[in-house]
């Protein structure tokens, strides 16, 4: 008699998803499956599992407008598996489908992690200001540390191509946004056109996450990062591009309503200034350029907004918010351009 399974979440199919998984983690699943979309994302679909006595995690791409290199479910896989059992906690990994057939799309499941993703000012606050300033500086000791690692010893040699990376990044975005283009926006080609010219010459090259922010780690209740996650735009690249990332998500902290997250608001949460620093220290690394890294984060940022937009107004978005996205570019595009053409005007 076949398995009676829960509704289907958008995106999952609970019969083709435990078929699969009994051929594949024989005796892994133990009772009926069901899934929850896990709120918060704006990019990838993540999925919470249980069979009633387990917990899993499941990735895959949104279900349309899929940009090229974007929603990569082999490349999250493999970074993490890579860094598991390093000093940079992650997820252990269970399985990756890189397949369309069960699915509709590649995914990969992996190990739940308990641990709190902070957004909001609120929670973090209620900590107090000692534990959300320590939290705050864990956050840029482990980016501090996964800049560290070697990435031949870990596997990931031919990860990525750290020759030219700005530029490529640079290429890579405009063309993004030219696939994304559904409105005139104000400021963006300037902004772009400002970054190609100023353009820094990149530190050493190391193991990049692309999108490192306090939401994207998970802090367990020992105030310790228990995982950070959300790998898909990993790389070996320029370093300094996840610290400007880092800095940019500290200053607008708030704005847009709570379109950036607000969590970093909270009293006791070190200052942006005070991560470079901190971040400069426990590398060595030279952070002379930050505007500059800054200034490409808000643009890549927006890029990414404009994204999530289009596939707003398509309807293949998921979860709730994404109706906002659109006010987030501006505010995005403006930062990027105050941040580079205000050290003119002083």
């Amino acid at each position: 008699m076949p398995e009676n399974h829960p509704a289907d979440p958008p995106g999952l199919d609970l019969g083709r998803l435990r078929a699969h998984l009994d051929r594949v983690l024989p005796g892994t699943v133990n009772g009926p499956l069901r899934a929850e979309l896990i709120e918060g994302g704006r990019s990838n679909l993540t999925y919470r599992l249980t069979d009633g006595r387990s917990r899993w995690v499941l990735r895959r791409p949104p279900l349309g407008h899929v940009l090229a290199t974007a929603h990569d479910m082999g490349r999250e896989h493999r970074v993490m598996t890579a860094l598991h059992g390093t000093g940079v906690p992650v997820p252990a990994t269970l399985h990756l489908d890189p397949g369309t057939e069960v699915l509709g799309a590649p995914w990969y499941l992996m190990a739940y992690v308990p641990g709190t993703a902070h957004r909001d000012a609120a929670p973090l606050a209620a900590l107090g200001e000692g534990r959300v300033h320590a939290i705050g500086l864990s956050l840029v000791e482990t980016l501090a540390a996964l800049h560290r690692i070697d990435p031949a010893e870990a596997g990931l040699a031919d990860f990525g191509r750290p020759e030219g990376y700005l530029e490529r990044q640079l290429r890579r975005w405009s063309t993004q946004l030219d696939a994304s283009r559904s409105r005139d926006l104000p400021g963006i080609d300037r902004l772009h056109e400002l970054l190609v010219a100023r353009r820094p010459v990149s530190p050493a090259p190391a193991l990049v996450h692309g999108d490192y922010r306090l939401d994207n780690v998970l802090i367990d209740d020992g105030d310790r990062i228990a995982a950070v996650l959300d790998w898909e735009m990993s790389t070996l690249g320029d370093p300094l591009t996840d610290v400007g990332l880092l800095v940019m998500y500290t200053q607008l902290a708030g704005a847009g309503g709570g379109l950036i997250p607000g969590a970093a608001t909270a009293p006791g949460f070190p200052p942006a200034g005070d991560l470079a620093a901190r971040y400069a220290g426990a590398t060595g690394r030279d952070a002379a350029d930050l505007d500059w890294y800054v200034a490409f984060a808000s643009y890549k940022l927006a890029v990414v907004a404009e994204g999530i937009h289009y596939r707003f107004r398509q309807g293949s978005t998921l979860g709730a918010g994404f109706e906002r996205a659109g006010t987030m570019a501006p505010v995005l595009v403006e930062h990027g351009l105050t941040t580079l053409e205000a050290p003119q005007e002083r």
